[in-house]
């Protein structure tokens, strides 16, 4: 899979950046999806992000969550959001149905990612997952000193986490490789929440990148 300094810039628009009150992969995933279209956003939450897309995006936008006090938010906001387990029920949408599926810092707290991530890429023309990178300086330096990490984007503590799939940024990167994605575009966000540099390698990344956001297509 090639390093970050074969791929194509990234976008530059701010729509968001305003709400400083949205979480920055949010922001940065508003930023990334382009106006018109159909979106599914898998763990939608509140539908924050849906909202944002619909307001500025024109997009027809579609949401799934696990948990009903979360779809009953989003219905609230006037969205189109059903209760749904990611691990289970994409498998009831038919393929391409959607030109991107979303599915932000939920994939680690997936049964089976490698799984969810094929079914990303069976129904949309383009999936983008933000995920939060447990190869970062600070959780390995947690590590060494015999506590699991607790920091900005791992905010649980281990007797209560929904996480049971942590992933670096190169794990990711290799799976990608196993399920036969392509990189569209990726970004890799440090403890600010701002980007990092697009000409470093993947090390790099996996080092000092908190989180990280990658669109994904099927290879051709």
């Amino acid at each position: 899979m090639s390093d970050p300094t074969s791929l194509p810039p990234q976008p530059t628009s701010e729509i968001a950046a305003a709400d400083t009150s949205m979480r920055v992969d949010l922001q940065l995933i508003a930023d990334l999806v382009p106006n018109g279209g159909r979106v599914l956003d898998v763990g939608c939450g509140d539908g924050a992000l849906l909202a944002l897309l619909e307001r500025h995006n024109n997009v027809d936008a579609r949401g799934m969550e696990l948990s009903q006090q979360g779809v009953n938010e989003a219905v609230a906001r006037g969205l189109s959001v059903i209760q749904g387990d990611a691990d289970r029920d994409l498998q009831h949408y038919p393929d391409s149905a959607f030109d991107y599926v979303v599915l932000s810092q939920t994939i680690q707290a997936t049964q089976n990612p490698k799984h969810v991530l094929l079914e990303l890429l069976r129904i949309g023309q383009h999936a983008i997952v933000s995920f939060p990178n447990f190869g970062h300086w600070s959780v390995r330096f947690s590590l060494l000193k015999g506590r699991m990490p607790v920091t900005r984007n791992l905010t649980y503590s281990w007797y209560d986490t929904p996480n049971i799939h942590f992933c670096t940024i190169r794990d990711f990167v290799d799976l990608l490789h196993e399920v036969d994605a392509e990189i569209v575009t990726a970004v890799a966000l440090d403890k600010d929440g701002k980007k990092i540099g697009m000409r470093l390698p993947w090390a790099f990344w996996n080092l000092f990148g908190q989180q990280a956001v990658f669109v994904l297509r099927r290879k051709s």
